[in-house]
């Protein structure tokens, strides 16, 4: 299927969206060019996934939401997915609003900025221009990519300075409301070196929605800084959403990312890490959990550019019903990236005859000096471990609930914060129901 994009959203829109968030004239004019990408370039080619047919342009692309006055003008399944402890930190978006932010004194005495992408443009203009799709995220690397720089609405701004700890995690939430919509929430994380900061991102959608989402994460890990990043993704059965993720690290930082892909509906996911100081270091662990008809395509890139960098990237996907999924593990070390290491694992486990996975381990080394590694699989349920934990007295259900928990283990085990991991524990155990 092709797509004129200039018909859907001419730069007339483009325009007045940007107006309409006050934005510097700079902003507008790369909204602008990458609204003539897009209408040129083609879509992601995906590994073993068709997504001609797939809704990418059909949806009103900006909709405009009032503010809250407190969390508990939120619904239930939406109040859930943040913690609104006195001391939190946190930011809602719906829609294309931001309708609810909180920063405490305590990082913001220490200079940490964490505000709607609006707001820190008007405020710290300079901040953001230096790092809004700059090295990580290529507005021009496909038409996907070049439609959210054109309508990115709305999104969350945090800069931690140099030698700045805090250990709270700064919470975001993106919330897709309604018939029709579109969201495209732009996630900046700066952390400059020798900070520390741990973040969480959740993307969430009314059951009923049949929003396209389109959101994409910069993070920029300076050197000797560590930057834990988290992000959940819970849209609806009816939904399509592209996650792009950008993570530039730096020298002797640590990045650490946990990734789980919980979505319902039909998913494009794509994390990529450049490690391109001396003796980075970067985790990669995805969940994926499948049911229905549900499709996902979700890849794990880290691109080893600096000396000394290692990485390790951890992927499990469980798949029940007719759903289906691609996992793509791509360990690149470049010319001159000596003594690199990178090992990567990618599993699936599918629990009826209908479902499919696929697990695809890419190693592309041009370099000598290094250390590179993988491993993958693909199979169904043991009927011997059924057999044996069913002669104990357990149900097939509980069961099976045991054997894909121990299966996703590895990733839900390291999850740095508890209530994200009882967050993602409730969402696959809804799923396997």
């Amino acid at each position: 299927m092709s797509v004129d994009t200039e018909q859907l959203f001419d730069r007339q829109i483009v325009t007045q969206l940007s107006q309409s968030q006050q934005e510097p004239e700079w902003m507008l004019e790369r909204r602008l060019s990458a609204l003539d990408s897009a209408s040129r370039l083609s879509l992601p080619k995906l590994e073993k996934t068709r997504i001609d047919h797939w809704n990418f342009t059909r949806f009103q692309p900006f909709t405009e939401e009032k503010e809250i006055a407190s969390p508990a003008e939120l619904p239930e399944e939406v109040r859930r997915m943040v913690s609104f402890e006195a001391e939190d930190s946190v930011v809602i978006q719906k829609n294309s609003s931001p309708v609810f932010a909180r920063l405490p004194e305590s990082p913001k005495n220490k200079g940490v900025i964490f505000t709607d992408l609006v707001t820190a443009t008007r405020e710290h203009e300079d901040l953001v221009r230096k790092y809004w799709m700059t090295e990580g995220y290529q507005a021009d690397e496909h038409k996907l990519a070049a439609l959210h720089a054109a309508l990115c609405s709305g999104g969350v701004f945090l800069y931690v300075p140099r030698n700045t700890e805090v250990d709270l995690p700064f919470q975001s939430l993106f919330w897709a409301s309604g018939k029709g919509v579109g969201t495209f929430p732009h996630l900046l994380v700066v952390a400059e070196t020798g900070s520390r900061v741990n973040v969480v991102a959740n993307y969430v959608s009314d059951n009923d929605s049949d929003a396209v989402i389109n959101g994409a994460v910069e993070a920029f890990v300076g050197d000797n800084a560590r930057v834990r990043i988290a992000t959940l993704h819970t849209q609806g059965t009816d939904t399509v959403e592209v996650a792009y993720r950008r993570t530039v690290v730096g020298r002797d930082a640590h990045l650490e990312w946990v990734v789980g892909d919980l979505n319902f509906g039909r998913t494009i996911s794509d994390n990529t890490t450049y490690m391109k100081g001396t003796g980075g270091n970067a985790e990669i662990k995805s969940i994926t959990v499948g049911g229905g008809e549900q499709r996902s395509n979700i890849t794990a890139t880290v691109h080893h550019q600096g000396t000394y960098t290692e990485s390790d990237i951890v992927s499990r996907g469980v798949m029940k019903d007719q759903a289906q999924t691609i996992l793509n593990g791509i360990t690149k070390i470049d010319k001159g990236a000596s003594k690199a290491n990178g090992v990567q694992a990618e599993k699936v486990l599918m629990l009826s005859r209908e479902a499919r996975g696929d697990a695809n381990p890419i190693l592309l080394i041009d370099e000598n000096d290094v250390q590179a590694g993988h491993a993958a699989s693909v199979g169904r349920v043991d009927p011997i471990q059924m057999f044996y934990l069913m002669s104990r007295g357990l149900t097939r259900r509980e069961a099976e609930r045991l054997i894909i928990f121990g299966f996703v283990g590895p990733v839900l085990d390291t999850i740095p914060f508890d209530s994200l991991r009882d967050r993602i524990t409730g969402v696959i155990e809804r799923k396997l129901k």
